[in-house]
């Protein structure tokens, strides 16, 4: 598909096909170099809120360019980076989480990134920080008419309305910011470092999560020497799992180096799975990986070789790299690891943009410093510049709020100069 928009758009496109568009929103049949089906959309009733014509011509990499080069010639420019979206902000067809969701729908590498996006293209994250900001906006026009109509007994909330108030304002709020947590996971993924000492079966069952023979595998001790990495979805969540070399007292230095690398994955991984053999006991060097894990985060032990009579005296789960035994009770506890699938994170809207919750984060902390100073009977004046403050925190999402906003609230909820 190639897309036109602007207040050009029809007739640039009209040069192109040497014929007159068909009626708004019917697509019609036109001649370039094969057949092509072009639709007509008249603003404001397009993605951009311009006037925008589709030309669906055959996939070809040759005919597109040509369509392209057709229409440039015609007297249109190619559209820079994330123009398109950027025209439908600008004319109100998007806001700006809309349209950072748009940005993450196109990046998306699994079927639940997209549906999360697309939950979010189609104003989720808006839908919930609406009614927030109005119920703000509510206490800043009573206050500030308490303040400004003082003379014509307006009347102005107690410290107790006032912290009634605020409660669900700042309860939404801080939902939202600690929903990046899990957002974050959402958006960029996860990393799982699979460690553990020689031999312990770490390649197969890397090879066993992936569902394909990516890593070698053999018995001899020590044969994989450096990282290698897959990503795969697991629950809807991209993941990146990475097979490490084993951890001991390196051969040689190749071996040696390896090892550093399997160790600096530990520390970079946002999960560490320990792979013991769980047909032995558990030797000092098993001990040595599992204090480094403990020291480093999250961390999970799994005992494999679980088709063989067990040996390791040691809390883990345990499954088998060779039957398959246990391996999607691991996955469910790797995803429980990352707080995947908890009714909060998956029914509510939750923010997967670093911008958004930095917003949030900062309106979360003016509404507690002005629930502070209601308890502390500080004059309302001063109250009302914590609350401007989370104000301008929401009005990054979902757009500003003027002067004339607050006035119109204030006359049209108080009976002011009767």
């Amino acid at each position: 598909m190639v897309r036109l928009s602007g207040a050009d758009a029809r007739v640039v496109a009209e040069r192109v096909l040497g014929a007159a568009l068909g009626p708004a929103r019917v697509a019609t049949l036109r001649k370039l170099v094969d057949p092509v089906l072009v639709t007509y959309f008249a603003a404001p009733h397009s993605y951009t809120g311009e006037d925008v014509v589709e030309i669906s011509c055959h996939g070809a990499p040759v005919i597109l360019s040509h369509t392209v080069g057709q229409c440039v010639a015609a007297g249109a420019r190619l559209a820079r980076p994330g123009e398109f979206t950027l025209r439908a902000m600008l004319h109100g067809r998007l806001d700006l989480p809309q349209a950072e969701a748009v940005r993450d729908l196109i990046h998306a590498e699994t079927l639940y990134q997209a549906r999360v996006a697309a939950r979010q293209v189609e104003g989720s994250v808006a839908r919930v920080v609406r009614p927030v900001k109005e119920q703000l906006l509510e206490l800043i026009a009573l206050l500030e008419a308490g303040i400004d109509f003082a003379e014509d007994d307006v009347s102005v909330a107690p410290a107790g309305e006032i912290l009634r108030r605020l409660a669900p304002i700042a309860a939404e709020t801080e939902r939202l910011a600690r929903s990046f947590a899990y957002g974050r996971l959402v958006q960029g993924g996860v990393t799982l470092a699979i460690v553990g000492r020689p031999n312990v079966g770490k390649s197969s069952l890397f090879n066993r999560l992936l569902e394909q023979d990516r890593a070698i595998v053999t018995e001899i001790p020590g044969t994989t020497r450096d990282l290698v990495a897959e990503t795969a979805s697991l629950g809807g969540l991209p993941v990146r799992f990475v097979d490490t070399a084993g951890i001991r007292e390196g051969q040689d230095r190749v071996e040696t180096l390896g090892i550093e690398r399997s160790l600096q994955a530990m520390a970079d991984a946002d999960l560490t799975m320990v792979v013991l053999d769980g047909s032995v006991a558990v030797s000092a060097e098993d001990e040595q990986i599992l204090e480094r894990a403990e020291r480093q985060g999250r961390y999970l032990v799994v005992l494999n070789k679980a088709d063989l009579p067990a040996g390791a005296e040691r809390e883990g789960l345990r499954v088998s790299a060779r039957t398959g035994e246990g391996v999607e009770a691991l996955r469910e506890a790797i995803l429980a690891a990352v707080g995947h699938g908890t009714a909060e994170d998956l029914e509510l809207p939750f923010v997967t943009s670093l911008r958004q919750a930095e917003l949030f984060r900062a309106t979360a902390e003016a509404l507690r410093k002005a629930r502070e100073a209601t308890a502390l009977a500080i004059p309302h004046e001063m109250l009302l510049l914590d609350l401007y403050e989370a104000l301008r925190g929401l009005d990054a999402i979902t757009g500003a709020t003027t002067a004339d906003d607050i006035l119109n609230r204030i006359f049209s909820t108080f009976c002011i100069g009767k």
